[in-house]
């Protein structure tokens, strides 16, 4: 009689960590679903063997520019002048892969695409657009925003108190900037000043490295974003010649205009945090034994694990839809605002899960937990802070401004 043989069964192969639940990606033409794909595989394989070094240095990657120009993604969501162009859509969806392995590389591509080739996309003349824009889009060119200061956050629309005074054919411009990322190194800054003639706020495309009296310290021992070189800017009597005022912008509403766009590009860019904090630590959770088993297996593990992913999923939702607004010309800045602020709410609760699956690792930067945690209290802070979104909500429901 032969020997009967027990079949042995293979372990299940567990699933791969997705927080691309919905399939969002898909919703995307294929040609664009080929972008994200493409800037997917740059962050696996360039960023994220060693981007954790470089926070714990509070340095910038350097070497990775070459390969960012190689993307062609400069411009990204803008037509014509060398851009990239592509839909909101991906514009967002760009942004979001990219803060799903480091904020921080999310944040100075924020700034350089979205703020400061924003600013001149929409508030430049022809000639500024034909002659900034495709440097810029090339990378050989790159910018930043410098709209905050060291006393004026929230109050930028109320009272700048870097000056701008006419002078013949130039500018004469007088002030500090603080937290401006990029500054320390890139080429130019989109300077944002009070005309002392009328008291409104107007634009000036300022060339860093060439102006007498424009001088940038690096702010130094950040917690968050340590990536991004942030900089104070100050300005001492730089003259800016009238053809690098921004010629469309006149006031304030029209600085707004750009806010309103980068605004839900945060959203996308705490969408994105959350979404790196959840497959890391889904990942780990799939590996750590405790009790003689994967931690992954134990109830309360699993209702955490849920829960991010479920505040990542409405989180897209809500992203995808505001795209769509801004694609259809339909976004208001109560629309950016109420994504701005739930998003990155639900992408600090979610980063707090995350660190609080991984225990004791989850404070140890070689997890990268923790750079999500940290990294999600600047995404909370910046572009407006969550009770500024909120008034500005509350004005549109109500009818009624809160603000003093």
């Amino acid at each position: 009689m032969a020997t009967e043989r027990k079949e042995i069964k293979q372990p299940k192969p567990l699933p791969a960590p997705n927080s691309d639940f919905y399939e969002l990606v898909e919703t995307l033409p294929a040609e664009e679903v080929a972008v994200v794909k493409q800037v997917r595989t740059f962050m696996e394989t360039k960023v994220a063997p060693i981007i954790t070094k470089y926070w714990v240095d509070d340095a910038f990657p350097f070497e990775l520019l070459p390969a960012i120009k190689e993307l062609n993604i400069g411009g990204v969501g803008m037509e014509g002048y060398g851009c990239r162009g592509g839909s909101e859509l991906l514009f967002g969806l760009v942004a979001m892969e990219m803060s799903r392995f480091d904020s921080s590389i999310a944040t100075f591509f924020g700034v350089h695409n979205g703020l400061a080739m924003g600013s001149i996309y929409l508030g430049g003349s022809e000639e500024q657009k034909q002659k900034w824009l495709p440097p810029m889009a090339r990378w050989e060119k790159i910018g930043c925003f410098g709209l905050t200061e060291p006393l004026v956050g929230s109050g930028a629309s109320g009272g700048l108190t870097t000056t701008a005074k006419r002078d013949g054919d130039t500018w004469i411009i007088n002030g500090q900037k603080k937290w401006i990322g990029n500054s320390p190194w890139c080429d130019i800054s989109i300077i944002w000043a009070r005309d002392v003639a009328d008291n409104q706020v107007k634009g000036f495309i300022v060339e860093n490295k060439t102006t007498p009296g424009f001088s940038v310290e690096k702010i130094q021992n950040k917690i968050a974003l340590k990536v991004v070189q942030n900089g104070l800017i100050t300005m001492d009597n730089c003259r800016i010649p009238e053809e690098n005022r921004l010629q469309v912008d006149k006031s304030f509403r029209d600085t707004a205009h750009v806010l309103k766009m980068t605004r839900y590009l945060v959203a996308w860019e705490a969408t994105g945090c959350a979404m790196g904090a959840y497959e890391n630590a889904l990942k780990y959770c799939q590996e750590r034994l405790q009790f003689g088993k994967p931690i992954a297996s134990f109830q309360l593990v699993q209702d955490l694990l849920a829960k991010m992913l479920a505040n990542i999923t409405a989180s897209q939702c809500m992203v995808v839809r505001t795209a769509q607004l801004q694609a259809e010309g339909k976004l208001t800045d109560a629309h950016a605002a109420i994504a701005k602020a739930f998003t990155t709410a639900k992408c600090r609760e979610t980063v707090a899960w995350a660190r609080e699956l991984l225990g004791g690792n989850g404070i140890a930067a070689d997890y990268n937990v923790g750079r999500f945690f940290a990294d999600s209290e600047a995404l909370y802070s910046y572009e407006g802070t969550y009770q500024i979104q909120n008034l500005i909500i509350g004005k549109a429901i109500t009818g009624f401004s809160a603000f003093v």
